[in-house]
């Protein structure tokens, strides 16, 4: 077995470019990224190998794969680059928010919940650079541990987790949606039995709001025979409306659709399919001021507003800061 060196005089620059391209996997991109041309991330990355004793990427024609010991690697250089990042802000930005927020987010809630939050935070906070990277509940954990993300933004029933501080910001109603002539959209009520043999368009395994459902069904005598799977909700979206199958999604994904009248939504009437969106970081990880200002516009933006009496006995609407 090689024994590999860890040690020598490994720049910080080198380790920002050997993670941008472990996330590029192109080095077009990632010489882009890192503000220099494409050579110097070449030599940088041959310089890496040579002084560590192995090979970090796999270069097969055009297509860029990290070996297991650049995989090995990641996790450490994504932590001292963070730990850098922080002792930068602490001890040159103050509370100035400022460097890199990396967010790990559903397609769902990317899309849907968080633009207009992102526009007012880079109107705000122009020195702070968002990264987002596509992440679901399953796999959220490991990478909050490792410090990949410094936050999630998830779509859950309930996240429970002793490393965690979890927030929940909003409710999220689930929906199942159909062909607008789909058979079913003609009944009063869909139980989960009608739901029996039919074709499902599903997210991922792993999905909070698929585990739900299938529950549901479960729960019912209701054996899923018959999925099709994708990473894209948008994908599900125009397979369900060109009569493909049933597919169970967020309200807010698809709202539009039906108010179009491109997708019908089933008048369910089994169990309650409510979820919720959810913030979450480690409990040890430092809050930058970047990371504050962020959370700060998603609970005023997303949280609902809460209703106090006034003396008078009416009420007024106030956000939830909590």
């Amino acid at each position: 077995m090689h024994k590999t060196n860890w040690g020598g005089a490994m720049e910080f620059r080198q380790l920002n470019i050997f993670r941008i391209l472990a996330h590029e996997l192109n080095f077009t991109k990632a010489a882009k990224r890192a503000h220099c041309v494409q050579s110097n991330v070449s030599v940088q990355i041959r310089l890496m190998e040579q002084e560590l004793g192995v090979p970090l990427f796999e270069r097969l024609g055009q297509q860029v794969r990290l070996t297991a010991n650049g995989s090995l690697l990641l996790p450490y250089a994504e932590r001292m680059l963070h730990l850098l990042e922080e002792a930068n802000s602490v001890t040159k930005g103050g509370d100035q928010p400022s460097g890199t927020l990396v967010i790990g987010s559903p397609e769902s809630v990317l899309t849907y919940r968080l633009p207009p939050v992102l526009k007012l935070f880079r109107a705000r906070y122009p020195q702070v650079d968002l990264v987002f990277r596509g992440v679901g509940s399953a796999e959220l954990m490991a990478h909050l541990e490792r410090g990949d993300l410094d936050l999630g933004l998830i779509i859950d029933d309930h996240l429970k987790d002793a490393r965690l501080h979890v927030e929940v910001l909003c409710p999220e109603s689930m929906v199942l949606v159909a062909q607008i002539d789909h058979p079913l959209t003609r009944r009063a009520q869909v139980s989960a039995r009608d739901l029996a043999g039919q074709t499902f368009l599903l997210t991922d395994v792993g999905c909070a709001y698929r585990t739900k459902l299938e529950r549901a069904l479960s729960d019912a005598g209701v054996q899923v025979e018959t999925i099709m799977e994708f990473s894209s909700v948008e994908t599900i979206k125009q397979c369900a409306a060109l009569g493909m199958g049933v597919a169970c999604l967020p309200a807010l994904v698809v709202d539009e659709e039906i108010a179009k009248g491109k997708l019908a939504a089933l008048p369910w009437s089994g169990g309650a399919l409510a979820m919720k969106t959810i913030v979450a970081w480690h409990k040890d990880k430092w809050l930058s001021p970047g990371m504050t200002a962020f959370l700060t516009l998603l609970r005023h933006h997303l949280s609902p507003p809460t209703h106090k009496p006034r003396a008078n006995g009416r009420s007024k609407s106030t956000r939830n800061k909590s």
